[in-house]
């Protein structure tokens, strides 16, 4: 029985991996890298994504931002949406106060998930906005992904994503760069290419799962 005790222990202690980065610098980039490598990812938009189109969080939205927000069938627009929420602080406190906590209350249900699974080397958080919502303190590890202002613009703008004017106002809301840059533990170059950060991450891997 103590033996056992002790499996499940030293099984449920896995790291909790956060990543840190600018918008579009290729956190998901390093999460997929980390996840090649037989870790967990908890990914925090794909999460708040289905939440949007659950009724109880439509309701909350359309009560706080009104129908304009919504599509023909009913649906969150999400580009509507972030028009919206990015022009004061207020309208991102309120979009954050509606999906934030349930987010981050599946999120604490998949750890427990993840770390109860013994072919799960760690479990990686891959959070926009981790330090903005105090979860880097819920990590063992953090990274940080350094990438150029222009070279994250460029890729936004090849993906769709937004232009340098949505660039910035989205950055007003978060935490600088130069602050989250500090905290890490470890700081991986992403101004390159894929086989050049990968090779970065072999090189820290075994002390990220550590």
């Amino acid at each position: 029985m103590f033996l056992c005790f002790l499996t499940s222990f030293f099984m449920n202690k896995k790291p909790i991996i956060g990543i840190l980065g600018g918008i579009a610098s290729g956190k998901s980039t390093l999460a997929k890298e980390l996840e090649n490598r037989g870790c967990a990812v908890i990914d925090a938009d794909a999460i708040a994504k289905q939440l949007l189109g659950t009724d109880d969080v439509k309701k909350q939205i359309r009560d706080q931002f009104g129908s304009g927000v919504f599509d023909t069938a009913g649906q969150v627009d999400k580009a509507k949406l972030a028009d919206m929420v990015f022009t004061g602080r207020a309208s991102v406190e309120a979009i954050n106060a509606i999906v934030h906590p349930k987010v981050l209350k599946r999120t604490e249900e998949l750890i427990a998930q993840y770390r109860n699974d013994a072919a799960v080397k760690a479990v990686v958080l891959d959070i926009p906005l981790l330090l903005e919502t105090g979860w880097e303190k819920r990590c063992d590890k953090l990274i940080f992904v350094d990438c150029s202002r222009s070279a994250r613009l460029e890729r936004a703008s090849k993906k769709g994503l937004f232009d340098e004017n949505q660039l910035k106002k989205r950055e007003n809301f978060q935490i600088s760069l130069d602050k989250k840059q500090k905290i890490a533990h470890y700081i991986v170059d992403n101004n390159k290419n894929l086989s050049e950060l990968t090779k970065q991450i072999g090189e820290i891997f075994p002390a990220l799962i550590s």
